[in-house]
């Protein structure tokens, strides 16, 4: 099981990865199209905010099994929030 700083360091690299991304996606996007990923980054923003709280603040502290079910469910909400935002992201991008 990862630990809780390695899982911490992977919420802090996504979710700055992913707003990287949508700074970049929000340069050779329309002008019209620019709030809504000024949208995306303040969905990231509470992404981080929240998958951070819950990583802090682990279920069953006493029980390991409840601990690594939960550090499990992070990681799972961690990879389909990235998913749906870079689909958004992808969405946006003019071809």
């Amino acid at each position: 099981m990862a630990t809780k700083r390695d899982i911490k360091k992977d919420i802090r690299y996504l979710c700055e990865q992913l707003i990287l991304d949508a700074l970049e996606v929000s340069e050779i996007v329309a002008e019209n199209d620019k709030s809504k990923v000024v949208e995306m980054v303040t969905e990231i923003s509470i992404l981080y905010n929240d998958l951070i709280g819950r990583a802090n603040h682990p279920d069953g502290k006493d029980n390991p099994k409840l601990v690594k079910a939960h550090f499990n469910a992070i990681s799972k909400d961690l990879l389909t929030e990235c998913n749906k935002i870079y689909d958004k992201l992808n969405a946006l991008i003019p071809e």
